[in-house]
């Protein structure tokens, strides 16, 4: 009788190990951050073009300058977000903020 032999296969997806819920929840806090940060951007852009667009009528240019002052407030409070998580990694040794570290699903050879 022929004996099967069952090896472990290694490939990209031995990387997968290391996935446990902290990394799950510092990934997913950096992934907001940078989510948030890169809306309220554009949001600040789409502000100033609504401001320039607005042609000197005030009701268009009270409405843009809400959007500039949400956005400039939004980034505020993202940018503060991740000094406070900084500051909590020097102070105490605790880092929220982790490397995103996405494998690679295509194999070298």
């Amino acid at each position: 009788m022929d004996q099967i032999q069952l090896t472990p296969q290694t490939s990209e997806f031995t990387k997968l190990g290391g996935v446990t819920i902290p990394n799950i929840i510092k990934g997913g806090i950096t992934l907001i951050l940078i989510a948030a940060a890169t809306i309220f951007f554009f949001m600040l852009i789409y502000g100033g073009i609504k401001w320039i667009m607005s042609g000197g009528d005030k009701a268009n240019t009270e409405g843009a300058r809400s959007t500039v002052t949400a956005a400039l407030i939004g980034l505020i409070i993202v940018f503060s977000a991740w000094a406070i998580a900084q500051l909590l990694q020097a102070l105490f040794g605790v880092s929220i903020l982790g490397t995103l570290d996405i494998p690679s699903f295509v194999s070298g050879s």
